[in-house]
């Protein structure tokens, strides 16, 4: 059985036998493409981009492995996600990606060098980004409540100690 192109993709970028210098330069390269990519869609963030996964790679001047790497990066982002398990360069695909849900996935991968691009500031108010990085930064983190001490008022409002009422 042949392998998917996803495969493919993720044997190359995610290649553990690799030496470490190698897999640097191939991340670095691969994050200045993603980069020029995200420029180039953030002008129109509302239009839908669409096509095969070999014309967009061409769209965009890359390889169609190079292309199912970025697919597969903006997969949950999209308002409709692309069937990236099966595809080949032949499977239309599309880039309609939620604005919102891109930002925060963006922030969530630490990916400053995309959720800091300055079309981002064409699209949101400076305030918007801060709340929406702030919301993402949130979501993150876990809050434990409160716990309630033996000699604390009881929650349930009758003036009685908690040990006497609700903690019995």
């Amino acid at each position: 059985m042949s392998r998917t192109l996803l495969e493919e993709w993720r044997d190359i970028a995610y290649d553990e036998s690799a030496d470490k210098g190698k897999i640097q330069r191939f991340w670095g390269s691969y994050f200045q493409i993603e980069k020029e990519i995200y420029e180039k869609l953030l002008v129109n963030p509302d239009e839908e981009v669409k096509g095969t996964v070999k014309e967009l790679a061409g769209k965009y001047g890359q390889e169609v492995l190079t292309m199912v790497g970025f697919l597969d990066g903006i997969n949950d982002s999209l308002k409709e996600a692309n069937p990236i398990e099966t595809m080949d360069e032949n499977t239309v695909v599309s880039l309609a990606f939620d604005k919102e849900k891109l930002y925060k996935n963006m922030v969530a991968a630490k990916a400053d060098w995309l959720y800091e691009l300055p079309q981002w500031k064409d699209i949101y108010t400076e305030e918007e980004l801060k709340r929406l990085y702030k919301e993402q930064k949130e979501s993150g983190t876990i809050r434990k409540e409160k716990k309630i001490g033996r000699n604390d008022p009881c929650p349930c409002g009758s003036g009685k100690k908690y040990k006497k009422c609700c903690g019995k």
